[in-house]
C-alpha cells in the first residue's frame, strides 16, 4: 500500500497575501514535509475563469502562483505540482458530476450566494457548478484527505455526497475523502480589522513578496484601537488583536507570551517588532520567488512535468468511470 493521497489547490487570480499563506500554503508545506502523504497541488486555473479576468494577465498569474508554491516550500520532487487545464480529465469528470448533482444542492452552496452577491454583473453557470469541478479535482486521484479551512467544508461535504451517489448508482468507483481541518489564523484587513484581508484592496494587504519598505509602510499605518495596552481582545481591540494574531502565527509564540512581552509597551513597539518578524520570515521567500520569476521556462517545465504525472493517474480513473457509465465501446 502506498501513502494516502492528499489534494488541495489554489486559483491563479493575483498575488498571495499573508492570509492565504497562513490559511493554506504554510500548512501544505508542513503536510508535504511530514512524509505521510502522496501530495497533489494543482494550480486550478479553470476555476479562476468564473471571475472577471484579463487573458493577457492569466499566464503571468499562473506562473506567479507556481513560483509562490515553490518559493514557500512545495517541492516538485516530493509532491506533484501541476496545472489543472493541462489534465483534461478534470473537465470531463466535472461534466459527469454535473449530470448527477441535483441543482438544489448547488444553489445551497454559501460560496455561490456570496460570489453572486459580489459579482452581480457576472453570475455565470461556472459559479454554480464550481463544486462539481472541485469534486473532480479531488476524486480523480482517490484522495483520502483534503486540507481545508472551515469555509470549504460545505464543498467537501458535497464532494463526499457526489462520490456516494455515483458509487450507489454505477458501482464502487470513488473514495469519500475526509477533511484535514487546518488551523488557520484569522487574518483581517490592516485598515478595517472587521473584514478579512483581501487582495482587491492591496494597501490593506501584506503580500508574500512585499518589499521590506512596503511591509514597514503598511504595518506602520495599520489601524490600532483606543487605549495603549497591547492585549488580545477581538471585541474591544480588533486592530491590535489582528497584529498579535499575525505575530503569533509567524513567530510560533503564543498570544499569552506576546502579551507578556509587550506588557508596559505601546502599539508602536508592537508594530516595530512585527515589521522585523514579517520581513525576516519572508526574506528567503522573496529571494527565491524573484529568482524563479526570472526563469519562466523552468516554471512551465515544472507544470508540464507535474501535469504528465497527474494525467497518468487521472486518465486511469477516467477510463474506469467511462466503463462504469457504459461509455466504453
Amino acid at each position: 500500500m502506498g501513502k494516502p493521497v492528499l489534494v488541495s489547490g489554489a486559483q491563479p487570480t493575483g498575488k498571495l497575501h499573508i492570509g492565504n499563506y497562513l490559511g493554506a500554503l504554510k500548512n501544505w508545506v508542513e503536510l508535504q514535509e511530514s512524509g505521510t502523504y502522496a501530495c497533489y497541488w494543482p494550480v486550478v486555473d479553470l476555476h479562476s475563469l468564473t471571475e472577471n479576468f484579463d487573458p493577457k494577465e492569466k499566464t503571468k498569474q499562473i506562473l506567479e502562483l507556481t513560483a509562490d508554491f515553490i518559493a514557500a516550500g512545495l517541492d516538485p520532487k516530493k509532491s506533484v505540482v501541476f496545472l489543472q487545464s493541462l489534465v483534461p480529465a478534470h473537465s470531463e469528470l466535472a461534466w459527469v458530476f454535473n449530470s448527477i448533482t441535483p441543482l438544489g444542492e448547488l444553489y445551497r452552496m454559501t460560496q455561490f450566494k456570496d460570489k453572486s452577491e459580489r459579482q452581480q454583473e457576472n453570475i455565470n453557470a461556472g459559479l454554480l457548478t464550481y463544486p462539481a469541478l472541485m469534486a473532480a479535482d479531488i476524486l480523480l486521484y482517490d484522495a483520502k484527505f483534503v486540507p481545508v479551512g472551515e469555509d470549504q467544508l460545505q464543498h467537501l461535504e458535497l464532494t463526499r455526497t457526489v462520490a456516494r451517489k455515483f458509487n450507489a448508482k454505477f458501482g464502487k468507483t470513488f473514495i469519500e475523502p475526509k477533511a484535514i481541518l487546518t488551523k488557520t489564523a484569522r487574518v483581517m484587513s490592516l485598515k478595517n480589522p472587521e473584514k478579512k484581508m483581501s487582495k482587491s484592496q492591496p494597501e490593506t494587504c501584506l503580500f508574500l513578496d512585499d518589499s521590506p519598505q512596503d511591509i514597514e509602510a503598511k504595518l506602520k499605518s495599520a489601524v490600532t484601537d483606543s487605549g495603549s495596552e497591547v492585549k488580545y481582545d477581538l471585541h474591544k481591540k480588533p486592530g491590535v488583536s489582528n497584529l498579535l494574531g499575525i505575530y503569533s502565527a509567524l513567530s510560533g509564540d503564543s498570544i499569552e507570551v506576546l502579551e507578556h512581552r509587550f506588557a508596559g509597551k505601546n502599539y508602536g513597539d508592537l508594530k516595530r517588532s512585527l515589521i522585523a518578524v514579517v520581513t525576516d520570515h519572508f526574506a528567503d521567500f522573496r529571494k527565491k520567488k524573484a529568482s524563479l520569476m526570472k526563469n519562466p521556462s523552468s516554471l512551465v517545465k515544472t507544470l508540464e512535468d507535474g501535469s504528465k504525472k497527474a494525467a497518468l493517474v487521472a486518465n486511469k480513473k477516467m477510463t474506469q468511470v467511462k466503463k462504469q457509465l457504459g461509455l466504453v465501446l
